[in-house]
């Protein structure tokens, strides 16, 4: 006789497991087993069975969990489901600067003729490497350096560098350009394939690399990067010379470089994996037949026109449309030559005047021929680099909760930019051969409009203001460089609708310092109270935590000072803006008592965002009797 028996499906560890399965075997077989000792058999194979089901739930519930973004622990999981919702990962992000490259020529002409002599003016190609003179950093320039050719947007500024004694003639004079660099290392990897196979994988053999430079295979031929291998449409830039449009190449002075669309089967996506390590894939066309023949197209049958296929002589099978090169191009029989640079992280961001060293340098095709060949020599050897401004941008690698937050939020925009928010996180998703962005906040842009002889503002609904900052080496706010800048302006530019407009401005940094008084319960060490007090302070003002326009609420500072054990009472706590320019500070002054009220300091009207810049020296406390 069939007996429905009542199972319990809610146990989820050891202890439920085993009691539930002595209660089940009491119920139904009371007189078949009734030995419940520890040491017995039948408790063996009881406490046998909830073990695996503890571990059985275990794995189950684990599974469950790893499966969602916001449970995951597990790395590996991390990666995979961010790739599913559309983020990539980032690695070491690489810092941008603007350099100053020098170089000696000598002069030409007499009395008021004298000039410099730009027969010996010099051209130094792209990839210029720099090196820091008392630190690791490496940058290289991203275009090349032409002396003897100045606009209004690629000045060469000239100065003379020695006069002679006697005539006070000008001997040699120094010729200044400006150029833009990014850090890393550049490396260099060859990876040898034999017969085709679809969906080929590489992985490079170093970590924290930034970017891939260039895929070069042994014929000469390049592939080339994109973001999905659906994409067979690539960008490329070429100079703007007349060979290349010569209608447009009368415009050179303004637009040294032009921007080509051109169609690629050979291309390739890169992966940042879990273990730190940027894997490349190529496409999937697997074949040197036409695409055509190895997916024919039924419209081009039995047309009866000449050029037109009289029958299909291959089977339509949808499975060989993967070996197409609509993926595009595995590839086979060469060898690719791969040059990627390797960044530092943060460190990257470094100070002003110390990118000094020349590391490597290339030079366009030789001055003309007839000059002196030890002057040609003497000018090439006085080459000398200068980095005026600090280098920022640069960012140590996404962190776990980084991925998180970066993934949820990609997947939210849909890759098209409508609301504040969009703009926001497509500005912290950057791609990292562009530069990095600490913090950014938006605000419609206004107009000014004269009405019955009274100026008033109203607001402009096409178009936005975003206030940008960077971090330093050490993490502190700065403003970004105009290079970041107008990386961000460009990458905004493929997302944005077309008829908003985006003006990228500086956020207003308002530098501060706590001051606190405390009393200490008995028994408690009042060195080491404070010291708490300090520490819960700088958790609270660390940088990470703040935004633009974040206003400070007093009684949270209170609070955290008075929940440190061992504070009896928070007898004062005051914020101060510190703005010493000459220390190290913002220097913008922002007087903190007409901007309180109701216990909370608001940020100015102009977008801005408070920062301790010194924790160590500007959250003051001390220990009053009480």
């Amino acid at each position: 006789m069939n007996v429905n028996k009542d199972i319990t499906y809610i146990n989820k560890d050891f202890g439920q497991f085993r009691k539930n399965l002595i209660d089940f075997t009491k119920q139904y077989f009371p007189d078949s087993y009734n030995d419940y000792d520890e040491t017995s058999p039948g408790m063996l194979f009881m406490e046998m069975a909830s073990y695996v089901g503890d571990v059985l739930s275990y794995y189950a519930d684990n599974n469950i969990k790893e499966s969602l973004l916001e449970q995951a622990t597990e790395r590996s999981n991390i990666f995979d489901i961010a790739k599913e919702l559309g983020y990539t990962p980032k690695n070491a992000i690489p810092a941008y600067t603007d350099v100053d490259v020098f170089q000696l020529v000598p002069s030409i002409g007499s009395g008021d003729n004298v000039q410099p002599d730009y027969n010996y003016a010099l051209t130094i190609k792209p990839g210029f490497q720099i090196k820091q003179n008392d630190g690791p950093a490496v940058f290289r320039t991203l275009d090349s350096v032409d002396f003897a050719f100045s606009s209004s947007i690629n000045t060469t500024e000239v100065t003379i560098y020695e006069t002679d004694d006697t005539t006070k003639q000008p001997i040699y004079y120094l010729l200044k350009k400006k150029a833009r660099a990014v850090s890393g290392t550049v490396k260099t990897t060859t990876f040898t394939f034999g017969s085709p196979i679809a969906y080929d994988k590489v992985v490079l053999p170093d970590r924290n690399i930034i970017d891939v430079i260039s895929c070069e295979e042994s014929d000469g031929d390049n592939w080339y990067m994109v973001p999905y291998l659906a994409q067979d449409t690539v960008f490329e830039s070429v100079p703007n010379l007349a060979e290349n449009d010569p209608d447009l190449s009368v415009f050179r002075s303004d637009a040294p470089s032009l921007l080509k669309l051109r169609k690629s089967s050979k291309r390739f996506i890169t992966r940042l994996r879990s273990d730190n390590l940027l894997e490349m894939q190529f496409g999937s066309g697997v074949s040197d037949n036409n695409d055509e023949e190895i997916v024919p197209n039924p419209t081009n049958v039995g047309n009866g026109l000449a050029g037109f296929r009289r029958a299909i002589d291959v089977d339509i099978d949808p499975s060989n449309f993967l070996f197409t090169r609509t993926y595009g191009q595995s590839p086979s029989n060469t060898t690719l030559t791969v040059k990627y640079t390797v960044g530092n992280g943060i460190t990257d961001n470094v100070t002003s005047n110390v990118l000094t060293v020349v590391d490597f340098i290339e030079f366009e095709d030789d001055v003309n021929s007839t000059n002196n060949a030890g002057i040609v020599n003497f000018v090439k050897s006085s080459v000398a680099v200068n980095n005026p401004t600090p280098a920022t941008g640069a960012k140590s690698q996404d962190t776990l909760q980084d991925i998180k937050n970066n993934a949820l939020a990609n997947f939210a925009t849909q890759n098209r930019l409508v609301t504040r928010e969009d703009y926001i996180i497509r500005t912290y998703s950057m791609p990292a051969k562009f530069g990095s962005v600490a913090k950014a906040y938006i605000v419609p842009d206004d107009q000014i409009l004269q009405q019955d002889q009274v100026e008033k503002r109203v607001p402009n609904p096409l178009a936005m203001n975003m206030y940008v900052l960077g971090y330093n080496a050490n993490k502190q706010l700065v403003a970004l460089n105009q290079a970041i800048k107008e990386n961000l302006k460009t990458y905004l530019d493929h997302y944005r609708i077309l008829t908003d407009a985006v003006n990228i401005k500086d956020a207003f940094i308002i530098n501060i310092g706590v001051n606190f008084e405390i009393t200490v319960l008995p028994n408690y060490n009042s060195n080491e109270v404070l010291l708490k007090c300090v520490s819960s302070l700088k958790d609270y003002f660390n940088i990470d935590r703040w935004q633009v326009n974040q206003p400070i609420i007093k009684s949270a500072i209170t609070n955290i000072i008075g929940n440190v054990q061992g504070v009896q009472t928070v007898v004062a706590a005051t914020v101060r803006n510190i703005y010493n320019s000459d220390n190290g500070y913002s220097g913008n002054v922002y007087d903190l008592a007409p901007s309180t009220r109701n216990g909370i300091i608001y940020p100015s009207l102009d977008p801005s965002i408070f920062e301790v810049k010194y924790p160590n020296q500007d959250i003051r406390g001390r220990v009053v009797s009480s």
